[in-house]
């Protein structure tokens, strides 16, 4: 594995969280609920117009590229896109696995949106173009849409089993397609708002998978959520009490010796606007860790439920993986 990390072992810099802070400016206004429905169309001529664009767009073989692949899930009788980003040199050499990870969209949103608003595949050019991150394979599985209409979660609800697809099916499937190296020194998840909240969950209930977890404005709890007013029953009240269910700072409380121990072996960071809507959460969660003695680095930086924030989280999140990935690669040598 050593060449895998050669480039990146020799640039990597200590100045990450700096340049990142730097990216992102303060907010004057709170957050709040609302702003949870309503941020999802503050792009939404960008993002239309990318939905019937060409699914695959590259130049040269030595370049990166993002593509938009279509598969038929059989535990949840349904077609699910995914967004995959793959790294300069993929297509070149085709003896080389690569680190993988696993990135998961918000609620209202869709596998896209991480291309679209956050410009993931220009800060992930120029991360691994610096020395500043590894080169990786980032995959991002379709897990929303409209409020009600469509299934929102990663958790298995009533009649949309997510969880078993992605366990069983997707990340199975990603890791035998492509050149990924498939053990858990070399898998991360990430996420935001919603998703932030299911790579936490993930992490924590599956540690034997991913080496390091990276929760950005995480839905850690039961929040109140657009399209709730439907009812318990309703797709929205299904997905709300999954995330009740599974609330990351009961989950750590709750916990045994042997799983905060296991805990302790995952990488954590939580990331979380000084005026994000669910900044009280994600402190629960924090706390929960600090007082099980379970390491984690936390920012709270200034900002809130935006993709301006999430973007310039990117320049957080993937050197932080790849520092974990280094990190265990020498403690297994």
């Amino acid at each position: 594995m050593k060449n895998l990390f050669s480039t990146f072992v020799c640039c990597l810099m200590a100045i990450i969280s700096c340049q990142a802070e730097s990216r992102t400016g303060t907010s004057a206004a709170s957050a709040d609920a609302d702003d949870y429905a309503a941020l999802y169309g503050a792009e939404a001529t960008d993002h239309d117009t990318h939905q019937s664009s060409t699914a695959t767009y590259t130049t040269a073989a030595d370049t990166s590229r993002v593509e938009y692949v279509n598969l038929h899930s059989d535990i949840l009788n349904a077609d699910r896109e995914y967004t995959i980003y793959l790294p300069a040199g993929y297509q070149a050499d085709t003896t080389r696995h690569y680190p993988v990870l696993y990135l998961l969209h918000g609620m209202l949103d869709d596998n896209r949106c991480w291309v679209v608003r956050a410009k993931l595949k220009q800060v992930a050019d120029e991360l691994i173009a610096n020395g500043r991150a590894a080169p990786m394979v980032i995959v991002t599985p379709l897990a929303g849409g409209e409020a009600n209409k469509d299934w929102n979660g990663y958790f298995n609800m009533p009649g949309w089993a997510y969880e078993d697809f992605f366990f069983k099916e997707f990340v199975p499937l990603i890791e035998h397609r492509y050149r990924i190296i498939g053990d858990r020194a070399h898998r991360a998840v990430a996420g935001l708002s919603m998703g932030g909240g299911a790579a936490t969950s993930y992490a924590q209930r599956y540690p034997h998978l991913f080496s390091a977890c990276y929760a950005m404005s995480a839905l850690m709890d039961k929040a109140r959520l657009p399209g709730q007013q439907a009812g318990p029953q309703s797709k929205v009240g299904l997905f709300t009490a999954s995330v009740e269910r599974l609330c990351t700072s009961r989950f750590v409380e709750q916990a045994s010796d042997d799983v905060r121990q296991q805990l302790r072996n995952v990488r954590w960071y939580v990331d979380c606007g000084d005026h994000d809507f669910l900044l009280a959460t994600n402190k629960a969660f924090v706390n929960a860790m600090q007082q099980a003695n379970i390491p984690l680095t936390v920012k709270y930086r200034p900002g809130q439920h935006s993709w301006k924030y999430w973007h310039s989280g990117l320049y957080l999140c993937l050197p932080f993986v790849s520092e974990t990935w280094l990190h265990e690669q020498d403690a297994n040598e």
